[in-house]
C-alpha cells in the first residue's frame, strides 16, 4: 500500500486539541497510557492463542519495553502483543467508537480541564503522547500475518494521519514519540524507571530498559544492549497480603480505576472450597460521573490462572455495587470463557455471592466501628454511594437484611445519618410501625404538614427525598419486624400509642399523689376522735 492520508475523526481533532492544550500539568501519564495499551495487547494475544497457538510465532515470551534515543529525541514504546493490521491502525487510531467523548471534553473544558487522569477512563490513553510529542510514528504488524504486512502510521497531532505498507519481521507495535521542545525529561532513564514504578509496577508483563553502566572516559552514564525488567513483573493479588504494603495496594488501584485518590477501603482475600479464587476489591472515595448510568458496563477485572480475560465483566458484581473496582482471578473457569458463558456458570454465581457479601462485609465493618474516623468514612461513602447502595435492596432479596442495616436517611430529629438501628432505638413505648414520609427535597419534607400531630406527640420520622426512594420501600416492609407505615398514605392509627400515653400519664399522675396521700394518712391518724 502507497502512503495515503486519512483524516481524524471530528471527536479525535477536539480531543487532540484539548489534550495538547490542556493537560499539561501531568505529563508523565503519557508513559503510564502508552505501557498500559502495550501490556493489553499482549492480553489480547495471550487470549487469542488460546485456540490459535501459531501467533505466538518464534515469540512466546511476551513482554513491553521502553527506550529512547537522545541523539534522535525519540522515546518508544514497545510490545510483541497482538499489534495491528493496516485497517485496525485506521479504525482504532483515527476514530473513538466509546461512548461517553462528550462527557470527556466536557470535563476537560471545566474546573478539572488539569486532570490527566480523566484520560484512560474514555479509551483516549493513546492521544496523550502528544501531551509530550509533536509526532508519533506507530509501526506495528498484527499477528499471524506475513512480515510485508505491516504497517507505519504517523501523525503530527492535527487533523490528519498518514498510513503505508511497511515490511515487519516481529508482530506487535512499536509508538514512536518524537519529543517537543522542553522535553529531554523523558530522555534520561532514570526519569522513564521512575515513571514506570510510580504508575506501572504491578503489570504482570516484564517491562523492560537498556542497561546502564559508567562509563568513566566521558564520566557519564552508557546505555549497553542488554535488557532489564524494570518493574515487579508480578501479579499484585496474586502475591500474600503480608507481602504488599499499603502503598502498593494504592498504586494498584489507581492504576486499575484512572483515580487520583486513594480508594476508601479494599480487601483482599483467597477464597478456597468449591470454586477457588482471588479478589481484590476497591470501593473508592469518590463517585465517578457515570456513576447513574446502569447501561454502562462496570464491574471488575477478570483473570483465569492470572491470564487476562476481560474488563468490566459484570456478571462478577451485581449492578448496584459497580463502583466497586478491582481483580478477580480465578482458577476454575475455562480459558476460553465468554460474556455468555459467565451469565450461566455455577462456578460464576459463587464467585459473584462471595464477592457481594465481602464488599458488604467492608461496608459494616466502615458503618459499625467503634473508630469514629471509621465510621465518618462511611457517612462520607453514604453521601456519594448511598443511592446506588438502595437499588440492592429491591435486586438482592439475599442480602437485603445487610443492606436494610446500612441504609441512612434524615428524620425529624436529625438531617443525615440516621439508620433504621438508631429508630427503633428511640422509639415510643408501645409505637410497633417505623413512620416516614417521602417528599421531593428536605425542605419540603420537613414543613409536611403530616408531620404536625407527630411532633406533638414527640414521635420521630424518618424523611425520605432520595428519587430512589419509593421504588425501594416498594420492595422493603419491615425492619426487625417492625413494619414500615407511611405518615401520608392511609390512615395512621395512633390509637394504641395514644392508650399507652394516657396509660403512663395516669401511672405518673398516682405515682406523683402517692405523697400527697400519705401525708393525709399521717394527718387522718394525729387528728382527735370525737363522740357523736
Amino acid at each position: 500500500m502507497d502512503k495515503q492520508t486519512h483524516s481524524f475523526q471530528a471527536e479525535v481533532k477536539q480531543i487532540l486539541h484539548l489534550v495538547t492544550h490542556s493537560l499539561y500539568s501531568n505529563k508523565e501519564i503519557f508513559l503510564r497510557e502508552l505501557v498500559s495499551n502495550a501490556s493489553d495487547a499482549c492480553d489480547k494475544l495471550r487470549f487469542e492463542a488460546l485456540d490459535k497457538a501459531e501467533l505466538f510465532e518464534d515469540q512466546p515470551n511476551l513482554e513491553v519495553r521502553v527506550s529512547f534515543d537522545a541523539e534522535q529525541h525519540t522515546v518508544t514504546i514497545s510490545d510483541n502483543g497482538i499489534g495491528m493490521s493496516a485497517e485496525e491502525a485506521i479504525a482504532h487510531l483515527g476514530t473513538i467508537a466509546k461512548s461517553g467523548t462528550r462527557e470527556f471534553m466536557a470535563k476537560l473544558e471545566g474546573d478539572q480541564k488539569k486532570d490527566a487522569n480523566l484520560i484512560g477512563q474514555f479509551g483516549v490513553g493513546f492521544y496523550s503522547g502528544f501531551i509530550v510529542a509533536d509526532r508519533i510514528t506507530v509501526e506495528t504488524r498484527r499477528a499471524g500475518l506475513p512480515a510485508d504486512a505491516g504497517v507505519r502510521w504517523s501523525s503530527e497531532g492535527t487533523g490528519d494521519f498518514e498510513v503505508e505498507t511497511i515490511s515487519k519481521p516481529g508482530r506487535g507495535t512499536d509508538v514512536i514519540l518524537h519529543l517537543r521542545e522542553g522535553e529531554d525529561e523523558f530522555l534520561k532513564t532514570w526519569r522513564l524507571k521512575s515513571v514506570i514504578s510510580k504508575y506501572s509496577d504491578h503489570i504482570s508483563l516484564p517491562i523492560l530498559m537498556r542497561k546502564e553502566e559508567w562509563n568513566a572516559e566521558t564520566s557519564e552514564q552508557k546505555l549497553t544492549d542488554e535488557w532489564e525488567p524494570v518493574n515487579k513483573a508480578s501479579a499484585l493479588w496474586a502475591r500474600s497480603k503480608s507481602e504488599v504494603t499499603p502503598e502498593e495496594y494504592e498504586a494498584f488501584y489507581k492504576q486499575i480505576s484512572y483515580d487520583s485518590e486513594a480508594p476508601l477501603s479494599y480487601t483482599h482475600n483467597r477464597v478456597e472450597g468449591r470454586s477457588e479464587y482471588t479478589q481484590l476489591l476497591y470501593i473508592p472515595k469518590k463517585a465517578p460521573f457515570d456513576l447513574w448510568n446502569r447501561d454502562k458496563r462496570g464491574g471488575v477485572k477478570l483473570y483465569v490462572k492470572r491470564v487476562f480475560i476481560m474488563d468490566d465483566a459484570e456478571a462478577l458484581m451485581p449492578v448496584y455495587l459497580r463502583f466497586v473496582k478491582g481483580v478477580i482471578d480465578s482458577a476454575d473457569l475455562p480459558l476460553n470463557v465468554s460474556r455468555e458463558l459467565l451469565q450461566e456458570s455455577r462456578d460464576v454465581k459463587a464467585i459473584r455471592e462471595g464477592s457481594t457479601k465481602r464488599v458488604l462485609s467492608m461496608l459494616e465493618s466502615l458503618a459499625d466501628s467503634e473508630d469514629a474516623a471509621e465510621r465518618e468514612k462511611y457517612a462520607s461513602f453514604w453521601k456519594d454511594f448511598g443511592s446506588v447502595l438502595k437499588e440492592g435492596v429491591g435486586e438482592d432479596h439475599q442480602n437485603q437484611e445487610r443492606l436494610a442495616k446500612l441504609l441512612r436517611f434524615a428524620s425529624t430529629q436529625s438531617d443525615e445519618g440516621v439508620s433504621f438501628a438508631d429508630y427503633v432505638s428511640r422509639m415510643k413505648e408501645g409505637q410497633e410501625p417505623i413512620y416516614y414520609i417521602t417528599a421531593d427535597s428536605l425542605a419540603a419534607a420537613k414543613n409536611s404538614p403530616q408531620l404536625e400531630i407527630f411532633r406533638k406527640k414527640g414521635i420521630e420520622v424518618l424523611l425520605l427525598t432520595d428519587r430512589v426512594d419509593e421504588w425501594m420501600l416498594s420492595h422493603l416492609y419491615e425492619f426487625d419486624g417492625k413494619p414500615l407505615q407511611s405518615v401520608a398514605k392511609g390512615a395512621v392509627d395512633l390509637g394504641k400509642l395514644q392508650d399507652e400515653e394516657e396509660k403512663k400519664k395516669a401511672e405518673e399522675a398516682a405515682e406523683a399523689f402517692k405523697p400527697v396521700l400519705e401525708r393525709l394518712k399521717e394527718a387522718l391518724k394525729r387528728a382527735p376522735r370525737t363522740c357523736a
